[in-house]
């Protein structure tokens, strides 16, 4: 059987008809091996072994052969044909007025007409095959979705596209890496689990199993990078100096899968949803907060129904400092300009709580972008560009540049992308010594 898999089908597929036949389920779950502590194959325990022997197998197989990792796990049907897009997108309404094209922040500097290629596959009928640089472009950053007359939301199409390609394997080896990463270790940083609670040492932050009011989902990013853990250190210290009950899951936290989803890896998405949800309601989430507008974004609109409010944590210090909660002292006497997270603006509609943390902190003056709020400058943090470099101006730079020219101090974020790639273009544009890149739950521990 084996032998015939490997013949005629690609090795994802192998494995998820390997899987079908040991577990007899339509919707097989393949754990990743090493360092987790995810249940095995949804309960099926009794085969423990052979799921763990066959998942190295399967593991060295693809360094063998060198395709990609295991994509497509659980329920989820990737293999659309052009029918299935043009009815799912709505193509057919597209008026071709070209105002997702031209509002579109990186088809400067690549050939990204999305106009052009939802109507080639309306008018054609057949799916059509871009370029690497093209299809890898978008930041999903949703201007497109928003400028649409007709409510359309292109970048949701151009992620199926991208499912067609991740499908066959056509993906940056960069990408698959990183994917590869999720599955096996629950990140994208290719980073073992037992390091995930390093950054959380010493702080006294208990496990959410000890019972909490809030979950704070940390993320990758911010368990991960030495930068991001000082705004989850500094989110940590707002926290407790409010007396907010809260817990972390600790190592037993996994990818949220919002760049997963937006690169078009539906189905280990899929995946990612089912052992997260099940993690939730063993530990009664009923709350959760997290410093990544990415996450907030998947777990409020990707997850579908669930038991639990989101929150960004911008609502969440907004509301304590309007309840008085969290007292503000010290004068911090800079100029501050804020940048609107494509995440946590554009697709989620947050544009006044971050501006009013900021604006609560004595002595600061804050400033604001000419592109600012709906119209906001995406930063290239989205869509899987984390990890696929496309060349050309970089938009980061730009919105550096327009920050230094505004006269701004510091330049305020609220997500890790967003910090990085900006913190990053400071450094490439020579501005170190005039501008500094903060999260606004950084701003707000200083002030405390």
């Amino acid at each position: 059987m084996y032998a015939c898999c490997l013949a005629t089908t690609t090795f994802s597929h192998f494995r998820t008809v390997s899987t079908t036949f040991l577990t007899s389920t339509t919707s097989p779950m393949f754990p990743p091996h090493s360092q987790t502590k995810m249940p095995i194959l949804g309960g099926f325990r009794s085969i423990k072994l052979i799921s763990a022997l066959l998942d190295l197998f399967c593991f060295l197989l693809r360094k063998t052969l060198k395709k990609s990792y295991v994509p497509n796990l659980g329920k989820c049907d990737i293999k659309m044909n052009a029918q299935e897009l043009v009815q799912r997108h709505k193509l057919l309404e597209c008026i071709q007025c070209g105002m997702c094209t031209g509002s579109c922040p990186v088809s400067r500097k690549v050939d990204l007409n999305i106009r052009r290629y939802m109507r080639e596959v309306a008018v054609t009928g057949k799916i059509v095959k871009y370029s690497q640089d093209v299809l890898w472009s978008c930041t999903t950053c949703s201007t497109c979705g928003l400028r649409c007359p007709k409510g359309l939301s292109p970048f949701e199409f151009l992620i199926d596209m991208r499912s067609v390609a991740v499908e066959e394997g056509q993906i940056p080896p960069t990408l698959r890496d990183a994917l590869e990463s999720v599955f096996k270790n629950g990140n994208p940083w290719d980073r073992i689990r037992s390091k995930r609670t390093e950054w959380a040492q010493g702080l006294n932050i208990k496990h959410i199993s000890q019972g909490a009011e809030i979950l704070y989902y940390v993320g990758c990013t911010a368990s991960y990078d030495p930068r991001i853990q000082e705004v989850a250190k500094s989110l940590v210290k707002c926290l407790q100096k409010a007396g907010v009950d809260f817990g972390i899951l600790g190592e037993e936290e996994n990818c949220c899968g919002n760049e997963v989803y937006g690169v078009g890896e539906k189905g280990l998405f899929e995946f990612l949803v089912e052992e997260n949800m099940k993690l939730f309601n063993k530990y009664g989430v009923k709350r959760m907060v997290t410093t990544c507008p990415h996450g907030y974004n998947t777990f409020k609109n990707r997850y579908g129904q669930t038991s639990f409010e989101v929150q960004h944590h911008s609502q969440l210090l907004a509301n304590l400092i309007e309840n008085g909660k969290l007292k503000l002292s010290k004068e911090l006497n800079k100029k501050v300009i804020y940048h609107d997270p494509c995440f946590l603006g554009k697709q989620n509609g947050i544009y006044d709580e971050p501006r009013k943390v900021i604006e609560s902190i004595p002595g600061v003056e804050l400033l604001e972008f000419d592109r600012s709020r709906e119209r906001s400058l995406c930063c290239e943090g989205g869509g899987g560009r984390m990890w696929v470099d496309i060349p050309g101006p970089r938009l980061a730079e730009i919105r550096v540049q327009n920050a230094v020219d505004a006269g701004a101090e510091i330049l305020a974020v609220a997500c890790p992308f967003c910090l990085l790639t900006l913190e990053d273009a400071v450094k490439t544009t020579g501005f170190e010594e005039k501008i500094k890149v903060m999260d606004i739950a950084e701003l707000l521990a200083l002030a405390l």
